[in-house]
């Protein structure tokens, strides 16, 4: 806090100070004197007392209670046990189970000090009540000496017979107010001086004790930077149910009379609060006056202004924007139309029920708007954007993006087709008055003439839409069933369209066959060798048509065509939805494998690798390539789908077999001559270096979950890289699971964390870290568009605060490299024990 800001403020409220009632219990001070021999006569049971046992000390205990209004707000508290030696000295933290918000302003704390008694009896030394707040309201901080009235116990009454002040004034008690205010620095200090003066006041305080017959405890509250008001939780923050609270019946006519101006007794709902405020609607109106128009045209910011327009439109895309920032940026619009990031926020600012507002917009200032980027486009086309011309300017902007970089966010433009205007049934009941437009933007028809155009975007558009189709929503799966139909006849319209309508047919039975074949072997309970020989029999039999047929793009990768499946080498994994492993023969001789899955849910796997190729693209066009090479995954169903197989091992299969990462590497490309790459071929200790940076930023990123080392995978070339994304976004089975995943046998292959290659990695996994940060907004919106696709892990989740945190944009970059780097050395103790738990858990199972 700088200078200027702190002289703002010159106290705190209760109301803010959530933490725990605490003070400590110091000392005693005073001379306790044994009893006269004449009153132990009469009262032989005094000689019990621990008063007694001079000139050893006695076991007092001090107990202490917070009440107010005359009854206790906490159960009695005392101090441990301690064996005194000089003096009565306790210096024991007590912290009640209050907080200071919640507390009455008429809260005492009492203290008792009791000594021994005899056997189980105890006897009151003095008691002191002592109020928590001040004449002003003010809560009480510091040193404070209480005075203890001898032989009774701590009176916790409104009018206590016991309170910790006297009337009458004693030099110490002079003194000590004089050291409170050189503490609060309101006395000059001048060294020399002082320490002379505290030495007298040590004489004084030694003499006064020894004349004096009172007894004092001495006790610490904590020190506020600030002093602490008394307030009440305001009664706006108050929910209630009912319209009004009533208060409790006054006892008293003069209570009555301060009960109706009392605002904290009462808690009022107000119904219109959630309607628009006619004060608030007036003002807006009169902000953006349409008169204003032509002077605002010429509008432009001055220096001070122009920075609070670059921060809010730095803002995320998720986070909404104030009344003030609206008109702000309501009152530039014209100066932001050569600002590509300000239209998104301008349209935010847009009020859409009034006529002459959406018209200026709409009509006026979006044609004459700077070319936006793809992000801001995909956010206009998600669900808060209604009105058709701006989804049609979204879709326009899209259009100057190429098929490579369509096919990249084709999965959510799908998806966006969802809040389309024409998706729903109710078009119709809309008001016809109102100044938004609800025609249809043109996004199917856009993406139908792309996937006609380019068959690799085609092949995905079809298999996308075919899921949608087959999901429960059947209003959103009758939609696209019509935008199916709609395309189907395109295609035909086209060149071979009749032969490429046959390919898509033939590609859905190849589906369905794999899909009831996975489904039995998935169900029967044989054991694993008797699923894949009938596996092999199903497929070498001729009649099922699997192991030759015509040439046939393959659903997966269109790129790819194929020409039957080769039986002997197909198998059954071991895991519990027992997916199969195809050998695809390629029309250029060459093999594919595909893994088939049937029961699980491949749209989350699929999401994450078509964000994992996107970040590699961002990565590639800033020329860091980290051989991420992410593999393909296609959901064919809700519950079904297909997935490109890497030869490789998983790091818990290499360390059973090989020992360490490093001796699998070195067994397949060994280079005896090579210096500080282990035995290991420089380029594949080059590749695993980048991989893992590259793997370890992405799962950060998306808050990949459940990592082990049966789902980390290593090629023979130096290739590593992750599968089975079950929990992302934060989720997690294994409790204390570290944000960055990291695994010991991961750095040990690198030479351990003291080593050039690990010094590499750090850096790679910085650079990364910094680049995909500058493309923050774009990522979000496409994980947000897919919350409406009823992928069960994201939808009801709140995606953007679990995807923003993760790119630290408020701060700099500096700061979010370092905070980088220590979660990157932040391993959990558990994540070695659940590893080894998930080995034995696959080891029963096989």
């Amino acid at each position: 806090m700088d200078k200027d800001s702190r002289d703002d403020f010159t106290f705190a409220k209760l109301s803010d100070l959530k933490l725990p009632v605490t003070f400590r219990i110091s000392q005693l001070e005073g001379l306790r004197h044994p009893h006269a021999f004449t009153e132990l006569l009469e009262k032989p049971e005094l000689r019990f007392h621990g008063v007694q046992q001079s000139p050893a000390l006695s076991d007092l205990y001090v107990t202490c209670q917070l009440v107010a209004d005359n009854k206790p707000l906490t159960i009695p508290f005392r101090t441990s046990f301690k064996a005194f030696t000089k003096d009565y000295t306790w210096n024991e933290w007590i912290t009640f189970p209050i907080r200071y918000c919640d507390l009455p302003l008429t809260s005492q704390i009492t203290f008792t000090v009791w000594d021994i008694a005899g056997p189980r009896a105890a006897s009151p030394v003095g008691g002191s009540t002592f109020r928590l707040f001040g004449k002003k309201w003010s809560l009480r901080r510091g040193k404070h000496r209480l005075y203890l009235w001898p032989g009774r116990e701590a009176d916790g009454s409104n009018e206590t017979s016991t309170p910790s002040k006297t009337g009458t004034r004693d030099e110490m008690g002079r003194l000590e107010k004089l050291v409170k205010k050189y503490e609060r620095g309101d006395l000059p200090k001048s060294d020399w001086l002082d320490t002379m003066a505290f030495r007298k006041m040590e004489e004084i305080h030694a003499s006064e004790t020894e004349k004096s017959e009172n007894l004092f405890l001495y006790i610490d509250l904590p020190r506020f930077d600030f002093p602490v008001i008394f307030s009440e939780t305001d009664s706006s923050s108050v929910t209630s149910a009912s319209t009004a609270i009533t208060p409790i019946p006054p006892a008293t006519t003069s209570v009555s009379s301060s009960l109706a101006s009392d605002t904290h007794l009462w808690s009022i709902v107000d119904p219109d609060i959630a309607k628009e405020n006619p004060v608030e609607d007036k003002h807006r109106r009169l902000v953006r006056s349409h008169r204003s128009s032509p002077y605002d045209r010429e509008l432009k910011p001055n220096a001070k202004i122009r920075d609070e327009l670059n921060e809010i439109l730095n803002y995320a895309p998720s986070q909404p924007l104030t009344s003030e920032e609206k008109d702000l940026i309501w009152k530039f619009r014209f100066y932001l139309t050569r600002d590509k990031r300000g239209l998104t926020k301008f349209l935010k600012s847009v009020t859409w029920r009034d006529p002459s507002e959406v018209k200026q917009a709409v009509e006026e200032l979006l044609p004459q708007w700077t070319e936006i980027d793809v992000d801001d486009a995909l956010e206009l086309l998600g669900p808060n954007t209604v009105d058709s011309r701006v989804r049609a300017y979204a879709v326009k902007q899209l259009s100057r993006a190429d098929d490579d970089e369509l096919l990249l966010y084709l999965l959510q433009l799908v998806q966006a087709l969802k809040f389309e205007s024409t998706a729903s049934d109710q078009r119709s009941a809309r008001s016809t008055s109102s100044a938004i437009s609800y025609d249809d933007s043109g996004l199917a028809d856009f993406l139908i003439g792309r996937a006609i155009r380019n068959h690799l975007l085609g092949n995905r558009f079809h298999w996308y839409l075919m899921v949608e189709v087959q999901l429960e929503d059947r209003i959103m799966a009758k939609m696209y069933g019509r935008v199916v139909f709609k395309f189907m006849n395109k295609i035909l319209e086209s060149e071979n369209g009749m032969e490429r309508r046959d390919l898509m047919k033939r590609q859905g039975e190849l589906i369905e066959t794999l899909a009831k074949r996975a489904r039995e072997l998935r169900t029967n309970k044989d054991p694993r060798p008797k699923k894949i020989e009938k596996l092999r029999t199903f497929l070498g039999d001729s009649k099922n048509g699997l192991a030759s047929m015509p040439p046939l793009p393959l659903p997966l990768n269109a790129k790819v065509e194929v020409t039957g499946i080769i039986a002997e080498k197909s198998s059954v994994f071991k895991s519990n939805m027992f997916p199969m492993l195809l050998y695809f023969q390629v029309s250029d001789g060459t093999e594919y494998p595909v893994i088939f899955k049937d029961g699980d849910d491949m749209r989350q796997d699929q999401l994450v690798i078509q964000i994992f190729t996107l970040m590699d693209k961002l990565l590639r066009k800033e020329n860091l390539d980290l051989k991420v090479s992410p593999y393909d995954v296609l959901a064919t169903g809700p519950s079904q789908g297909m997935a490109q197989f890497i030869p490789s091992k998983t790091i818990a299969t290499i360390v059973s077999e090989n020992g360490t990462l490093l001796n699998f590497l070195r067994a397949n490309y060994p280079d005896e001559g090579s210096v500080g790459t282990y035995g290991v071929e420089p380029g594949v200790i080059d590749t695993f270096v980048r991989s893992c940076a590259g793997y370890c930023v992405m799962t950060y990123l998306l808050g990949v979950g459940d990592r082990h080392l049966d789902n980390l995978l290593l090629a023979p070339d130096g290739h590593f890289f992750h599968v089975d994304f079950g929990y992302i976004l934060g989720r997690d089975p294994k409790p204390l699971a570290p944000p960055v995943k990291v695994c010991k046998e991961m750095v040990d292959a690198m030479g351990g964390v003291q080593s050039v290659h690990y010094a590499r990695f750090k850096n790679f996994c910085f650079t990364a870290f910094t680049i995909l940060r500058k493309s923050a907004n774009l990522i979000l919106n496409l994980v947000t568009l897919m919350v409406d696709a009823n992928i069960p892990h994201i939808k009801h989740r709140d995606v953007h605060e679990q995807v923003l945190g993760k790119f630290c944009l408020e701060m700099t970059e500096e700061q979010a490299i370092e905070h980088f780097e220590k979660l990157l050395n932040d391993i959990s103790p558990f994540t070695v024990v659940l590893d080894r738990m998930h080995d034995w858990a696959q080891y029963w199972r096989s």
